[in-house]
């Protein structure tokens, strides 16, 4: 089945028309929306108003195709209670940030919740109307468009913010007037920087200059003699300490009794049994 939206919120915009529409009429809405029913759309001053083919039905007496009008509303958000979203907004770079290139933060929604609000709609934010003799609202044509703006959103998600009264020049013009905002607003704006042309396309080598020997015997043998003693290492003052380095318990050892007095007494039976050797 064809994807009217790949992104989250694209999807959550569908989620809330599939809230409280009769599936018979998505299944419907769905169709017309892929086969070119909907004539043409337009969004202005957050209304959605769409011109919809209808059906030719002989049964009904309907032998042409007919057209109908179809209205879609949002109830917008104040500019009062706009102002403090913004201000919320503009506190939190990865918001700013990400809205600054076209992208809606995942968590945007908790910049409206403190003021009890919401940026994408719900069942009672709707208002729509349709020319057709459906007596269900939404009907199928309401349904073929909404489902294309749900598409409309994944490329401009500016779109659900026009649709609650904030256009996109409005919005980023207040966020750039935030600290944040206006800092990330000039690094955006910055032009790249142009290629330099080269002459070559790897490293050039350089000569360098290297320090000058002596002499032959300087290079084999150094300008510090060599010592002519070599220290010997002390002999360890703790006996038998190969043994001992292991400990009581040393891994190899299966016993509950310490292995350090299991060697002790048998080093002790060894020297007494022969003393008299030597």
């Amino acid at each position: 089945m064809t994807q009217f939206s790949q992104t989250w919120w694209g999807k959550r915009f569908i989620e809330a028309l599939e809230t409280f529409t009769e599936s018979n009429r998505l299944a419907r809405g769905r169709s017309y929306a892929r086969n070119g029913k909907i004539k043409s759309y337009k969004i202005k001053d957050g209304k959605i108003t769409a011109k919809v083919r209808g059906s030719v039905n002989p049964y009904f007496g309907v032998y042409k195709e007919p057209l109908y009008n179809t209205q879609i509303e949002i109830q917008t958000i104040s500019k009062s209670d706009w102002s403090k979203v913004i201000a919320t907004i503009g506190s939190k770079a990865s918001w700013v940030s990400k809205l600054l290139m076209n992208e809606v933060p995942d968590n945007i929604e908790e910049a409206f919740r403190p003021f009890k609000l919401h940026l994408l709609p719900h069942r009672k934010d709707f208002s729509t109307t349709c020319s057709c003799p459906d007596y269900s609202n939404p009907c199928k044509h309401i349904a073929g468009v909404y489902y294309l703006i749900a598409a409309e959103l994944d490329q401009d998600p500016f779109l659900l913010f026009e649709l609650r009264g904030m256009t996109r020049q409005a919005l980023q013009m207040e966020l750039e007037k935030s600290p944040l905002g206006s800092a990330l607003g000039e690094s955006l704006k910055s032009q790249p920087l142009a290629p330099q042309p080269v002459g070559y396309y790897y490293t050039k080598p350089q000569k360098i200059s290297l320090p000058q020997l002596n002499s032959v015997q300087d290079y084999w043998l150094g300008s510090k003699p060599l010592p002519k003693t070599v220290e010997t290492s002390s002999e360890s003052s703790i006996a038998a300490i190969s043994v001992k380095k292991g400990g009581d318990y040393p891994p190899f050892w299966g016993r509950d009794n310490s292995f350090l007095e299991v060697m002790e007494e048998f080093y002790e039976r060894v020297r007494t049994k022969n003393k008299d050797l030597g």
